[in-house]
């Protein structure tokens, strides 16, 4: 059996089945093991229909699973980009509903104030008592604005079917990584849970080793030049969305060697943020919200030996990259570089 040597957290997007939820997962799971579900806010964003404004930032229910001694097992979360399957115009089930606002700290206040346990009738009202209103019903939003008129959210059904869409997070795992996804996707394959046609697998590798400006810059001109080669190679799926090759500030700023100071001012230039093929972000700042390097492209699976054999592939190119010496773009068949680079970190690493 393949096994990982670093500290890596996954996110695994899957679909219930019709009938079925996120809820539905969580709760098996927490049975399983004699645990406990808790809901909880996801925070996300999506689209917005209205005249200038680009995107509306929502909350969304999800469900922390903890073990019967409280350690966390996973949370099972929304993800906008799993349209596919679907009924987009069915009524939303009782109990599932969004809240919607257009700025990132009311967000994180109306996380703090409101229950995502409660009703849809009752959810901004903890929200309301801070501003001393109370949300006004239009049809089936209710919105909540200050005493001048201002919206600050609207709370809404979540039709759609959107109590479907699941994405396992799992918390770090430092070992056992193929047993604890077992442990996760065996109940959801019992249930009839399938893989999205835009799935994606995400991993969170500690990012620690790549706060070095010589690794991170080889993460660069791994991501960057050998690009395609990695896609084929991991069968990255055509369909994810929220891909992007990284932005060519960046890529240019590691044909030298940058420091890190270097590598933040083309990342800023560039508009980084974390819908690239590799996410960044939190390794180019001070105040990490996790500090991870998110691999983004591997492919939507529900076999737990299908994941770990990719992410055993990303951590030996990764071992390449904390290497100082500057990552050489492709010379000849690139996929076979990339065997070749992967082959080299595997004897490295026998040897010690």
């Amino acid at each position: 059996m393949t096994t990982l040597r670093r500290r890596i957290g996954f996110e695994i997007e899957l679909m219930a089945p019709a009938g079925a939820s996120r809820r539905t997962l969580a709760d098996d799971l927490a049975g399983r093991c004699g645990g406990s579900v808790r809901p909880v806010w996801h925070h996300d964003s999506e689209p917005s229909l209205v005249p200038g404004l680009e995107r509306f930032l929502h909350l969304t229910q999800g469900f922390e699973v903890r073990r019967a001694d409280g350690a966390l097992l996973c949370t099972l979360v929304d993800d906008v980009t799993l349209l596919d399957g679907l009924d987009r115009s069915a009524a939303a089930n009782p109990g599932w509903f969004r809240i919607l606002t257009d700025d990132a700290r009311l967000l994180r206040l109306l996380a703090a104030q409101c229950d995502p346990a409660g009703p849809l009738d009752e959810v901004l009202e903890p929200a309301g008592r801070l501003w001393g209103t109370t949300a006004s019903r239009h049809g089936p939003i209710l919105r909540l604005d200050d005493s001048s008129g201002t919206t600050i959210a609207l709370a809404s059904p979540a039709g759609g079917e959107r109590e479907r869409p699941c994405e396992i997070v799992t918390p770090p795992l430092a070992a056992g990584h193929h047993e604890a996804l077992a442990e996760l996707l065996g109940p959801a394959r019992d249930l009839g849970f399938t893989v999205p046609r835009e799935a994606a697998v995400h991993l969170h590798v500690d990012g620690g080793p790549f706060r070095e400006p010589a690794a991170l810059a080889n993460v660069v001109r791994l991501f960057a030049h050998y690009r395609e080669p990695l896609r084929a190679l991991l069968a990255t799926n055509p369909a994810c969305r929220r891909l992007a090759p990284l932005p060519e500030p960046l890529v240019t700023a590691v044909a030298g060697k940058p420091d890190t100071a270097e590598l933040r001012r083309a990342a800023a230039e560039g508009a980084l943020s974390k819908f690239f093929d590799v996410n960044l972000t939190q390794v180019l700042t001070d105040t990490p919200i996790r500090d991870t390097v998110e691999i983004r492209i591997l492919p939507g699976a529900v076999d737990p030996a299908e994941i770990v054999q990719r992410a055993a592939l990303i951590e030996l190119l990764l071992d390449r990259c904390e290497d100082p010496t500057p990552l050489p773009p492709p010379s000849g068949d690139p996929i076979e570089a990339l065997l070749e680079i992967a082959a080299e970190s595997l004897a490295a690493y026998q040897e010690h």
